[in-house]
């Protein structure tokens, strides 16, 4: 079986996600992880918070806690809420360890070794008011590609053009507010992208076929826009300090890197984190040094973060010229909307996934957000799509049919699975339509297409209500008790297929529907096709217990309660 690595765009540690940032990169590689686990292979899914930045300096000031504090308490609150979300990473890491520093000093190095690195002069916004330079996010103006007055120095977040502070209009500090803004004349390092354009262009080349449109139109465009030399440093207290060997006078001046050139590495760093609590079974090297032909690496991402990871960072590790791994298979991301405007976390604006856990279990989350993944376009969240979703596939057709199965059965035949009759026509016709929708959900997940993927999984389930109306096995068991036996064991059995089935989507539910069976050797990790058209892994005389309900259906009144406390409209941006 093959070696899979995998990564999701690190989160910014400034505060915890919204329900957009969870399926635009966590939550779908959590569900590829985990399926790709099942069906044998060997899995590495890494991810880590990144807390370098003008982002964390902000957010840290806006607590009144030094940034080192803030960043500790603010990962492990990231954390629990992931956890929450039952994200089975391997390893989440933190951009600020010394593995982290470690690796992107050495990258640094051998850039500047190899002529990639150059020291400038720049002119830089200057805040007598504050009395220091200000880095991108630290000037707030407004944009002028789109007109956005909340635009930051570095990007503007409503239409994601890249920018430098200096091309704001009326520039104003994030600190103080202050528009007395001077520019000044400092040093920093620039990566020189320009001189790499050519190797990064044959590179995207040989990858943009396999990927989705998304991620290879948007490469494409900043490459045929032209790679510009960037800087890599900032005017920050806090991130990967240049090392005083290479750059002596910026590091006495405490310039640090910039977040873009740092938080990639932080795959590796946090790869490195993982390796170094058990240094004697885990090689981080043997997943990202020289191990094309042994991994497979697949990146998660919004269509934000596209740029850093297709053109920007492939540079970088291009220009180190070492073995690095790099990116194999791109999977983007568009944006989840909120009743058609934008998730914000600097806004506050949407559910943010502390509060979606406040209010449900993760796994009505994890299934409506995956089966409404923003792939080919912008998907909206809505409230009252959210509770159709949950009461007609969650509730109705997953939940309600292992509960009238087991139930029934409970009833009319006692603890333990009937026996009944031989399977006859119609169980024959159900095996072979569960297997032939198995090699689809299969084929669906192998290519990474998430809602397609769950439409196969909702079919599944969609069969064994069909099964049971037809069979109808409370009307069965008037005259064919062993017909109606037969009809409950066939349908306990599709529920253990589902409960195996289901765990990349649907993980604690699984969980549920699995333990519902006591049986003794309930190893299996997938259902071959035999299996599912058999139908017979659950076998006659197992004993078997009623789960509580699965998915509660959502009302009337839980919709008035969920647009009272979020709003049913997106706030002004």
């Amino acid at each position: 079986m093959a070696r899979h690595l995998i990564t999701s765009a690190l989160p910014y540690i400034n505060g915890i996600k919204h329900l957009g940032n969870m399926v635009g990169s966590m939550l779908p590689a959590d569900v590829y992880s985990r399926y790709l686990r099942q069906r044998g292979h060997e899995v590495l899914y890494i991810c880590a918070t990144d807390e370098h930045g003008t982002p964390a300096e902000l957010a840290a000031k806006e607590q009144g806690l030094p940034v080192d504090e803030f960043c500790a308490s603010a990962h492990d609150a990231q954390k629990a809420v992931y956890d929450g979300f039952a994200l089975a990473f391997d390893y989440f890491g933190r951009s600020s360890s010394p593995q982290n520093v470690e690796i992107t000093q050495h990258f640094a190095r051998r850039l500047n070794e190899n002529g990639f690195i150059e020291e400038r002069a720049i002119r830089q916004v200057y805040s007598p008011a504050d009395g220091r330079f200000l880095p991108d996010r630290y000037v707030e103006g407004t944009c002028p590609h789109c007109g956005y007055d909340k635009a930051r120095g570095d990007q503007c977040e409503n239409c994601t053009r890249v920018l430098d502070p200096t091309d704001l209009i009326q520039p104003r500090s994030a600190i103080s507010g202050s528009t007395d803004l001077e520019v000044r004349e400092t040093k920093h390092l620039f990566l020189l992208q320009s001189k790499l354009q050519h190797e990064v262009e044959e590179w995207v080349a040989r990858h943009e076929e396999e990927w989705p449109q998304l991620a290879a139109s948007i490469a494409r465009k900043w490459l045929n826009e032209g790679l510009h030399d960037r800087a890599i440093t900032r005017d920050l207290d806090w991130g990967v300090p240049v090392p005083a060997d290479t750059w002596p006078d910026l590091a006495a001046e405490g310039k640090v890197f910039y977040v873009w050139f740092d938080a990639p590495i932080e795959y590796i760093g946090a790869t490195k984190e993982w390796a170094d609590q058990d240094p004697e079974n885990r090689d981080w090297k043997s997943w990202w040094y020289d191990a094309d032909a042994t991994v497979r690496y697949t990146e998660f991402m919004a269509k934000d973060n596209v740029p850093f990871h297709t053109v920007m960072f492939p540079a970088t590790e291009l220009g180190v010229r070492e073995p690095w791994k790099k990116v194999d298979y791109v999977k983007a991301f568009n944006w989840l909307t909120y009743y058609g405007g934008k998730f914000s976390t600097s806004q506050k604006r949407g559910v943010f996934t502390d509060q979606a856990l406040d209010i449900l279990p993760a796994d009505y989350w994890r299934y409506f957000l995956i089966a409404n993944a923003p792939e080919s376009d912008d998907s909206s969240f809505t409230w009252e799509h959210f509770t159709a979703t949950v009461n007609k596939d969650l509730a109705d057709t997953l939940g309600n049919f292992v509960n009238r199965v087991l139930s029934f059965s409970k009833k009319r035949f006692g603890e333990a699975v009937p026996a009944g009759g031989e399977p006859g026509e119609a169980e024959t016709r159900l095996g072979t339509e569960i297997a032939t929708l198995l090699a689809e959900y299969e084929a669906q997940m192998e290519a990474l297409q998430f809602r397609k993927a769950a439409a196969a999984l909702r079919a599944l389930w969609s069969a064994g209500n069909s099964y049971l109306e037809e069979k109808a096995p409370w009307l069965e068991i008037k005259t064919d008790k062993d017909g109606a036996a037969l009809t409950l064991r066939t349908a306990m059995n599709l529920i253990h297929l589902y409960a195996v089935v289901s765990e990349p989507f649907i993980p604690g539910t699984a969980a549920a529907m699995r333990q519902a069976f006591s049986l003794e050797e309930d190893t299996a990790t997938w259902i071959t096709p035999d299996e599912a058209r058999a139908l017979t892994t659950v076998a006659a005389g197992t004993p078997f217990t009623v789960p509580p309900v699965l998915f509660a259906k959502l009302t009337d009144d839980d919709l008035d309660a969920y647009k009272e406390r979020f709003g049913g409209e997106p706030q002004p941006a």
